[in-house]
């Protein structure tokens, strides 16, 4: 009875704490929204665009910063929070995105195979507050879109001992992803090139990659170049559902304050040192106005990666190389 008891208040404390972020216009639920916190700190609403959020789960927090892509940017005091919030479609940004012309003709596909490795030590440790972006030149002058991206990933097994076995078995894990992809800005990337939300789910049953088709978005490739960025959003329940998961350790600083400590979320992902040019970039992204960082020695990233040479995340892409008429 106890047990009864204390599911059915816990029940009641989420759904007294959860609000939906909404299209001031269509009314319709805007998924996987940003919410910043104001201190480094922050969190994702769902695919029906829910987050939880109380002054008692988050008692040091007085503002909300949401945003989304295609929208804008909302300021909201946490004080006497409604259970809905708006955010305004931004129709002058939408008309900036070039996505290109649809081309009915051949086509020759091109791929560029991702870096594997399971390699734990080899590994970036994935948090929610950053986000990764790897850059890819056009090396043809001939149209080219985009048909699908292989994200690597680090399979961990069960059994230490039997880690460098192949057949070994994997540690489980259903972990939501945000897909971007950016303009090249010079050098770094820019506006992006698709307002759409783009998201998969990875388990340990993808293997060493997880392939994301993107045929149907209709990105074309422009001429100097573009990124493609992915963003960890929480562990999901088998359906995909994102979770409400805990995001943040709270450890004691030295000076006796809180301090909160990203969680990492599996799967790990491999970085490469076979890749020549430095060609990766991260942001945090609850920090607003935050440039994006090339990841290198000297520009103020803490990584044993960096101590280690290894400066790119290496995701694989295919093309479709169009003839000439």
């Amino acid at each position: 009875m106890y047990k009864i008891l204390y599911i059915l208040l816990f029940i009641g404390h989420l759904s007294f704490a959860q609000i939906t972020i909404k299209d001031s216009i269509t009314k319709y639920p805007v998924s996987y929204a940003t919410i910043s916190f104001g201190n480094g700190n922050g969190i994702f609403a769902d695919d029906e665009g829910k987050f939880y959020f109380t002054k008692k789960l988050y008692p040091d927090i007085d503002s909300l910063f949401i945003s989304a892509l295609g929208f804008k940017d909302l300021n909201i005091a946490t004080e006497n929070l409604s259970n809905e919030l708006f955010l305004q479609p931004q129709a002058d940004e939408l008309d900036e995105v070039v996505v290109g012309i649809k081309l009915d003709r051949k086509f020759k596909k091109e791929t560029l195979k991702p870096y594997l490795d399971d390699d734990y030590y080899n590994c970036w440790l994935p948090t929610i507050e950053s986000e990764i972006a790897v850059y890819f030149p056009k090396a043809t002058t001939k149209d080219q879109k985009l048909s699908s991206v292989q994200f690597p990933i680090a399979l961990e097994s069960k059994d230490w001992k039997k880690r460098n076995r192949k057949n070994s078995e994997k540690k489980k894990f259903s972990t939501l992803f945000k897909v971007k992809f950016y303009a090249n800005n010079n050098g770094a990337p820019g506006k992006v090139l698709t307002y759409k939300t783009i998201v998969f789910r990875a388990t340990e049953k993808n293997g060493d990659a997880y392939q994301l088709n993107v045929d149907d978005y209709d990105i074309y490739i422009p001429e100097n170049g573009f990124f493609v960025s992915l963003q960890v959003l929480g562990y999901t329940n088998k359906a995909g559902k994102l979770l409400p998961n805990k995001k943040y350790k709270e450890i004691k600083g030295k000076d006796g304050g809180i301090v909160k400590i990203p969680t990492n979320f599996r799967p790990l992902l491999p970085f490469t040192d076979d890749i020549e040019t430095k060609k990766t970039y991260i942001k945090r992204v609850f920090i607003s106005g935050n440039n994006w960082v090339k990841f290198e020695k000297g520009n103020g990233i803490e990584s044993s990666l960096l101590k280690r040479d290894l400066y790119n995340y290496g995701i694989g892409v295919t093309y479709k190389t169009f003839k000439d008429e």
